[in-house]
């Protein structure tokens, strides 16, 4: 019997070493190194009668007519917008988030929904046994939904199981997986969890997945930094990865796509957390400046675009006096470092002087914004902090900011001013643009940050 093969990988960075050593040179962890053992194939196997012969590859022309992806549309507005209309039969999601989140809720209610359509679908649970699933079913009254329950953790079953018998057809449309990390492979000698068991699980259940056409949604637990656990290569075999995001202690949560082979990307959903579960916010920025205060100094308005959808969301700033030698930045919702350049270039460009001032900058409603539009309201909300006058209660304010102090144009500003028109907003300011934007509303434009400041002051 052949030896099996002992390898030594990170549990960060999915690097494998030759031996055992307590710091990874790739990614810098200590004590992330663990030892797997992969079971070798028996002998004989894989042995073929003769040479080994290849097949020749078939090329075709880019140009040609391929008929529009089937969808399995949910009827969950928000989940179908994200996946960009629906999920596609053969296709692998892995949709992330942190504990207690409502990961397991959302797919729930999801498999429960499209089994309503005549669709087959299982729900395979490693964490949880099938008494607590049908607790939380039974909590979100989804009893009598026609969802199949199982509590196992072999791939090697479950496999064997969603597999179907010769001549017949496949005996479930969806799956889910909850969670990989607790999937394992029994080839490989290593606790679930684990690089080469994320790795083994994920490949064995793509396979299936294409094989037989079979819908598969994977749920897999985040590290610290937020990242889905396991090594990176594992976003990069699924064909979707979907985050859920937001504050346990809101009732807010975001679905983002942060990949899509089949739709759109960067695409969110809003969902609001009840005794009943998660349920759709069609408009989420009226909920989302639902609790504003106006006439209040450090506020601002920042029209956001996410995706294809705009978002309206109130940027919140705090200037106080520092006791310390070092000036304090805290952020929530936004970039640090993306704090660390407006600073400067307000310092640098305006004379606007925070380093004796302790900053703290927020995204109220537990959103995170990472676009560069953002950049004019930050400026603009923290200018109105530090002075205490306040920014006029119906404005909106978006642009991004270079570190010489200009202000450049953002994608699609007339979508941005038709969500602000809608939600009763008269004016905006915003950079100078080639063309004037279109609607009814009273624009404000600038070049450079330096006019907006000395603007903001009157």
């Amino acid at each position: 019997m052949a030896k099996p093969k002992i390898s030594y990988a990170c549990q960060n960075c999915g690097a494998v070493h030759p031996r055992w050593s307590g710091h990874c040179d790739a990614c810098g962890g200590w004590n992330t190194i663990t030892e797997e053992i992969q079971s070798a194939a028996p002998v004989g196997s894989l042995k073929a009668k003769g040479p080994a012969r290849s097949n020749v590859v078939e090329f075709v022309d880019l140009k040609g007519q391929n008929a529009p992806l089937p969808r399995a549309s949910s009827g969950i507005g928000e989940w179908d917008r994200v996946t960009g209309g629906g999920l596609v039969p053969g296709s692998v999601t892995l949709i992330g988030g942190d504990p207690g989140i409502g990961k397991s809720t959302l797919l729930l209610q999801l498999v429960a929904a499209l089994a309503q359509k005549n669709l087959t679908c299982a729900y395979i649970s490693g964490e949880e046994a099938i008494d607590q699933v049908r607790l939380r079913a039974r909590r979100l009254g989804l009893e009598q939904s026609p969802v199949h329950l199982a509590s196992a953790t072999s791939v090697r079953d479950i496999v064997s199981t969603l597999e179907p018998q010769k001549g017949q057809k496949n005996p479930y449309d969806l799956v889910v997986i909850d969670s990989i990390q607790t999937m394992f492979v029994d080839t490989i000698e290593s606790a679930p969890g684990t690089v080469g068991q994320v790795r083994a699980t994920t490949s064995e259940l793509i396979r299936l997945a294409k094989t037989h056409n079979i819908t598969v949604l994977i749920v897999g637990h985040v590290t610290k930094e937020g990242t889905i656990a396991g090594p990176r290569v594992l976003e990069h075999m699924v064909d979707t990865v979907l985050y859920f995001e937001g504050d346990r202690g809101h009732q807010f949560r975001i679905l983002r796509g942060v990949k899509n082979r089949f739709g759109p990307t960067d695409e969110i959903g809003v969902f609001e957390m009840g005794g009943k579960g998660l349920a759709e916010v069609p408009n989420p920025s009226a909920l989302f400046l639902a609790e504003r205060r106006e006439r209040i100094s450090g506020s601002a308005v920042l029209a956001a675009l996410e995706g294809t959808r705009p978002v309206l969301v109130e940027v919140q700033a705090l200037v106080a006096p520092t006791t310390y030698s070092a000036p304090k930045r805290a952020v929530v919702g936004y970039d640090s470092n993306r704090l660390s350049m407006i600073l400067a270039v307000l310092e640098a460009r305006c004379g606007i002087m925070f380093s004796g001032q302790d900053v703290y900058l927020n995204i109220a409603g537990g959103l995170k914004i990472a676009e560069p539009a953002a950049d004019l309201a930050v400026a603009a909300a923290l200018c109105s902090a530090l002075s205490g006058i306040a920014i006029s209660g119906d404005a909106i304010i978006f642009g991004e900011i270079g570190l010489s102090g200009e202000i450049r144009p953002v994608p699609q500003p007339d979508l941005r001013l038709k969500e602000a028109e809608k939600l009763g907003f008269k004016s905006a300011y915003i950079p100078q643009g080639k063309s004037k934007p279109s609607g009814h509303m009273d624009c404000h434009s600038f070049t450079t940050l330096d006019d907006f400041v000395r603007y903001l002051r009157g």
